[in-house]
């Protein structure tokens, strides 16, 4: 069976990965996934595999080819029912591991990741008024864990950026992607950009993944990647428009002094397009 062509989505929530997805999922070439699993159970398997006797017993260099071989079949074989020969995995966490990814697809020269950003006030004024529509009827899992914290707008920031959450988290993940000298392997696709641009963003991708030009339909896009959100807690978090154009800054309506004129606030105004310093 020949090995699929695998590339990798990555980035900031909020910033459209999603409509990104959708976009490229025009191409008949070309199969999309929505959020996808294979990564947590490729490090699943990464990390328990020396902790069997019998694996940690085997000749080390044997050890780690088997490792391997298991590891690659689980990337190619999480793709093997599809027809097309492209796969383009989303999942935001990929830049932890490009070393995996490298390992995995025959060498650092082979792993390109798209990287969707966005102004990070924006990212956290969406993740507002994500909370401020699922908590009308539902309780969110953040206000489940902190519900003190959860209770106030400006908690709510705080808890976002926290190293541990989704917004955080990403955010290290690429800063690090970088330091670990990952970032000629990684190609921004800025989301102001891509919705005022569209044609000149896509046109990009495929010179970065070194692949045929596509015409797609910016007026149209038919929303193919579905996930039932509530397995994330939030309403509506994976739903796009199917009309690309620019989209107002939220932030500025969204929060007040109470949250813009605190201490990490003006730590996230400095850094809200890190990628342009």
């Amino acid at each position: 069976m020949k090995n699929k062509t695998i590339y990798f989505v990555a980035g900031l929530p909020r910033s459209g990965s999603t409509l990104l997805m959708n976009i490229l999922g025009q191409n008949p070439e070309f199969y999309v996934t929505p959020t996808s699993g294979i990564l947590d159970q490729l490090t699943q398997v990464k990390n328990s595999w020396d902790k069997n006797d019998a694996n940690r017993a085997r000749e080390r260099n044997e050890n780690e080819q088997i490792k391997k071989n298991v590891l690659t079949g689980m990337l190619q074989g999480y793709f093997s029912h599809i027809e097309q020969n492209i796969c383009i995995d989303k999942n935001r966490y990929w830049l932890e591991y490009a070393e995996m990814a490298a390992a995995l697809l025959g060498g650092k020269h082979n792993v390109r990741i798209l990287v969707t950003l966005r102004d990070l006030r924006d990212v956290l004024a969406s993740f507002e008024h994500l909370y401020r529509k699922t908590s009308a009827l539902s309780q969110v899992p953040l206000d489940a864990n902190n519900p003190v914290k959860c209770k106030t707008a400006l908690g709510r920031f705080q808890m976002f950026i926290d190293d541990a959450q989704p917004v955080g988290r990403a955010f290290n993940a690429i800063r690090d992607a970088i330091t670990r000298g990952w970032g000629p392997n990684m190609h921004i696709i800025d989301y102001d950009r891509l919705t005022t641009r569209p044609a000149e963003v896509m046109q990009g991708v495929y010179q970065f993944l070194g692949e045929e030009n596509y015409q797609h339909d910016f007026n149209h896009v038919e929303q193919i990647t579905w996930e039932d959100d509530t397995a994330y807690g939030f309403k509506d978090l994976h739903i796009i428009r199917n009309q690309v154009e620019p989209q107002k800054a939220r932030w500025p309506s969204t929060f007040d002094v109470t949250v813009t004129d605190s201490s990490a606030w003006k730590n996230i105004d400095k850094f809200a397009r890190f990628w342009e310093a």
